[in-house]
Parts: C-alpha cells; sequence; structure tokens
C-alpha cells in the first residue's frame, strides 16, 4: 500500500441485504469505517439498538481516526436510529454529517471517500 491508499477510506464494493463487501476488508454485515481502514461494526460494544439508535461512543472511533464528514446509514428499511447527542457531538466538532438509508449512505460515501477523509456506519439489514 501506498502512503495515499493507508490514509484514504476504503470503499464499499457491494451491499445487499445482510452482506457488505468492504475493499480490503472482506465481507460483513455491518462495517465501521474511517480513513485508514475499518472494522465490523457491533453494536453491543455500546449499547446500540434500533432505538433509540447510533450512540455518541459509535462515532468517536471514525472521529479518532480523522473523519471530518461522517455518514451514518439507518438501515435498508429505515429502522436504525440516530441519538440526537450523537449529531450533537458531530456538529459541536464540526463534523459535516449526513443520515441516509443505507444503499443511499453507501453511494454517498464511496463518493466522499474519493476525495475527503470519511467515516461512515452501515447497517446491511432492517
Amino acid at each position: 500500500m501506498t502512503p495515499e491508499s493507508e490514509s484514504r477510506s476504503p470503499r464499499v464494493l457491494g451491499i445487499s441485504w445482510g452482506r457488505m463487501e468492504v475493499e480490503g476488508l472482506g465481507s460483513g454485515r455491518d462495517f465501521a469505517l474511517y480513513p485508514g481502514g475499518g472494522r465490523p461494526w457491533d453494536w453491543t460494544a455500546t449499547g446500540t439498538h434500533h432505538d433509540p439508535g447510533i450512540q455518541p461512543a459509535d462515532v468517536t472511533d471514525l472521529l479518532d481516526h480523522g473523519a471530518t464528514v461522517v455518514v451514518l446509514s439507518r438501515g435498508m428499511e429505515l429502522r436504525l436510529g440516530t441519538c440526537p447527542e450523537t449529531l450533537d457531538l458531530l456538529r459541536s466538532r464540526h463534523v459535516e454529517v449526513h443520515v441516509e438509508e443505507t444503499r443511499k449512505a453507501v453511494e454517498l460515501y464511496n463518493q466522499l471517500a474519493a476525495s475527503r477523509p470519511v467515516g461512515g456506519l452501515f447497517h446491511s439489514t432492517c
């Protein structure tokens, strides 16, 4: 890998119900992606549930890895929420944030990954 590819956010190569394929990371169900890499997203680590949704602790890792813009997915059926405190945290750090249905979130994330230090949380089911 070149230094440039080591710091860029990995692209999502494919998305379908319950499965994502991520550049350099392989396949899985849910992912947290950020500049330089990513990992499977384990909701239980932060106590995330569909309601109230994505917790501030879920996005902290993205910021710690240098994301200046964050894309949060709502799931394929828009059932995953985002806690107001999570949005407050991102805004307080002057981070641009987008909340979209998963397929749209992936499309936007991939566009941003071409030129910006983007992070994303992706839920590939409901």
